[in-house]
């Protein structure tokens, strides 16, 4: 079972997309309907200008609200095929009308424009209980050559739980043994620490310096052994 604020989580609105999905727009929101359970009820969608987003269904005989979809105890082949068309109607809307923005530090925006630009790679959320993390990989062999990720500070060696945004990098074991320095590089977080490190995309270590880390670890990536690696410090 899906919650409609997990469904949208991190996800922004693009208003343009809206009236090919089928909304209409009123002075106030945009409005979405459509017949669930073969038209015995309608599921009713409604997102404010700024994003927010509601969803009720509504049995058409009575014109009352059902609620059960929405009970995790409440079980059933009837309140499981509505439950079914209500979550992936939202999960369909979340994909078709809102982009994702699941990292908010202003680096960690920076990085993912550059490796677009540049590599043209898209972010990889490869993991459903971690919605939060992804991977970028070569298109020519698939290999991954970077992830970004979402951290407590603790895993890092901080003194609290707040949460990170990180960058994980290939880089060659002579240049990971120099520049770790566990306050602006790190042991490869979830990584094979030989062959990896992590940085945080707070600002402590500039951009420019990051953007060469990727083209670094992009390169490490095409080659088949540690040995043929470049060293890249400084």
């Amino acid at each position: 079972m899906h919650d409609i604020n997990d469904i949208f989580a991190r996800r922004e609105v693009d208003v343009q997309r809206l009236s090919a999905y089928g909304f209409c727009q009123n002075e106030q929101c945009y409005i979405y309907s459509r017949d669930v359970a073969d038209g015995q009820f309608v599921m009713t969608v409604t997102i404010t200008r700024h994003g927010e987003i509601s969803a009720v269904v509504v049995d058409r005989l009575t014109e009352e609200e059902y609620i059960l979809h929405r009970i995790r105890s409440a079980t059933g082949a009837f309140v499981g095929k509505i439950r079914e068309e209500y979550e992936n109607e939202l999960i369909n809307i979340a994909e078709k009308c809102f982009s994702l923005h699941p990292f908010k530090t202003e680096q960690a925006k920076e990085v993912i424009r550059f490796i677009k630009e540049k590599y043209h790679s898209e972010l990889e959320f490869l993991w459903p209980r971690s919605p939060d993390n992804a991977i970028f990989r070569r298109a020519d062999n698939g290999k991954w050559y970077g992830a970004i990720l979402r951290i407590k500070s603790a895993k890092l060696g901080g003194l609290d739980d707040d949460m990170v945004e990180v960058i994980d990098l290939k880089m060659a074991p002579d240049d990971i043994s120099t520049l770790v320095d566990g306050r602006r590089y790190f042991p490869g977080y979830h990584m094979n620490k030989k062959y990896w490190v992590t940085l945080r995309l707070d600002g402590v270590v500039p951009l420019a310096e990051i953007c060469r880390r990727i083209d670094n670890s992009f390169t490490l990536a095409a080659t088949p052994a540690m040995a043929q690696r470049p060293k890249t410090v400084g």
